[in-house]
């Protein structure tokens, strides 16, 4: 069977599963470059061609050239999907990326927000006008979440009410505790809109809406956070959702309602544990945690919001 005839195959079936059109794009990428590393350096046309040493050659061949362990194990990722895939429709007998060496990724222990950076960035918009209410909602259900940001800017006004329903990676669903505390302020949120939206028109059935009424960006979204960063002065920690993640998974499990890692592993949405680990690597080495929390990361901060 010919390689490129099953990469499509399995691109179509990705497709039908409802993967996005970024991940979609992402595994189209890596596969050309799979593809051609195979037929032109290894002269494989075949999937029944392919062995463990062709693809050790690749990751090597991309070690070369400077992809970083990271990077490469992102790539592993994606390879081994396909061949899994093909071991199942019974195109391979084994999968010949189970005994391909990967470069270790270097531990890094994540650096996050301290509560008193968090309170800053939410208490550093008000609620004078709707964008200014809705940057604050956006930073406080980004603290007291911990969504992606793929996540937030795809909440639809149906998926907010007493719980939130999170549409993750891989269309996989999950529900997001709504706190009082943040109850509150998209309550206040909620109400901005509808009358700053009154006499004008909505394009879009978001939670979140620009001022022209469509849904955010990717791009729009980095800059409310970067912008309550630089209100709050937060320096030395990258202020952007995966860092609001990484508070959000700290403060959960020091939160004193007895919440194990396999518990906080699902609420963030990780396919692996090992992700959520790593989060909380930092609670020793940096000394952030409050461990008075008793409840969700916003509450019982004994602030004013």
């Amino acid at each position: 069977m010919l390689l490129q005839d099953l990469i499509e195959e399995y691109l179509y079936v990705n497709q039908a599963r409802g993967y996005t059109r970024k991940t979609l794009m992402n595994k189209r990428h890596e596969f050309k470059h799979m593809s051609n590393f195979l037929i032109n350096k290894r002269g494989i046309t075949n999937i029944e061609s392919v062995t463990k040493f062709d693809l050790q050659a690749y990751v090597q061949h991309k070690q070369k050239t400077g992809l970083q362990p990271q990077s490469i194990q992102s790539m592993a990722k994606i390879m081994t999907a396909f061949f899994n895939w093909c071991v199942e429709e019974e195109y391979l007998k084994v999968n010949p990326m189970d005994k391909v060496v990967l470069p270790k990724v270097p531990k890094r222990v994540l650096t996050g927000f301290t509560v008193e950076e968090v309170l800053k960035m939410i208490d550093s918009f008000s609620y004078k006008s709707y964008l200014e209410a809705r940057n604050k909602a956006i930073i406080a259900m980004l603290a007291d979440c911990g969504l992606r940001s793929m996540e937030i800017r795809g909440l639809k006004n149906v998926d907010v009410g007493e719980t939130i329903l999170v549409n993750g990676k891989g269309n996989k669903q999950r529900f997001a505790v709504v706190s009082p505390t943040l109850k509150r302020i998209l309550i206040r949120y909620e109400r901005l809109r509808k009358q700053y939206f009154e006499d004008r028109l909505i394009r879009s059935d978001n939670y979140f809406l620009t001022y022209q009424g469509e849904g955010m960006s990717h791009i729009a979204l980095y800059n409310v956070i970067k912008e309550a960063g630089k209100r709050a002065e937060v320096e030395n920690v990258r202020c952007s959702p995966h860092t609001f993640r990484h508070f959000y998974a700290t403060q959960s499990i020091n939160s004193g309602t007895n919440l194990d890692i396999f518990s906080l592993s699902k609420l963030l949405g990780h396919s692996e544990i090992q992700t959520t680990q790593r989060y909380l690597q930092s609670m020793t080495d940096a000394q952030l945690l409050d461990k008075a929390i008793s409840s969700s990361p916003l509450s019982n901060l004994n602030k004013r919001i």
